[in-house]
C-alpha cells in the first residue's frame, strides 16, 4: 500500500488545519466579505477537498463534482493582496498544526501554487 500525503498527515490534523484556517479567516478585512455563504459551508468544502487531495476518501467529488478550482473561484477578486491574505491565514494554521515538517513543506508549496494559479485580478 502506498503511503499517501493523507496517511502521513491523518485526517484529525488535516481537520484541524482547515478549522484553524478559517478561525484566521474570521478576522480578514479582504477575505471574510468573500464567504457570502459562510464560513462553515466554506470549511467543509476546503476540508473535503484536502482529503481527496491528499489521497483520502473521494467525498469532495461525490458531493460537488470534479474541483474545478480556477473556474469556482472566479466569481472572486483574487487579487496579490487577497493571494498574499489567504497564505498569511494559511501559513499561521500550518504554524499551529503539529503536523510533520515534510508535510509542512509539501503543503505549503502546494498552497502557494494553488494561490498563485487561482489568483485573476
Amino acid at each position: 500500500m502506498q503511503l499517501t500525503y493523507y496517511n502521513r498527515i491523518g485526517e484529525d490534523k488535516i481537520n484541524k488545519l482547515v478549522h484553524d484556517f478559517y478561525l484566521e479567516i474570521r478576522n480578514d478585512k479582504i477575505l471574510l466579505p468573500m464567504y457570502k455563504d459562510g464560513l462553515e459551508a466554506a470549511e467543509e468544502r476546503l476540508r473535503l477537498f484536502m482529503i481527496q487531495y491528499l489521497g483520502g476518501p473521494s467525498h469532495y467529488n461525490e458531493k460537488r463534482g470534479h474541483p474545478r478550482l480556477k473556474q469556482r473561484h472566479v466569481v472572486f477578486p483574487v487579487t496579490e493582496k487577497a493571494k498574499q491574505n489567504w497564505l498569511a491565514n494559511m501559513k499561521t494554521a500550518l504554524e499551529k498544526s503539529d503536523i510533520g515538517n515534510s508535510e509542512k513543506e509539501f503543503l505549503w508549496n502546494y498552497f502557494c501554487q494553488t494561490a498563485e494559479f487561482l489568483k485573476n485580478r
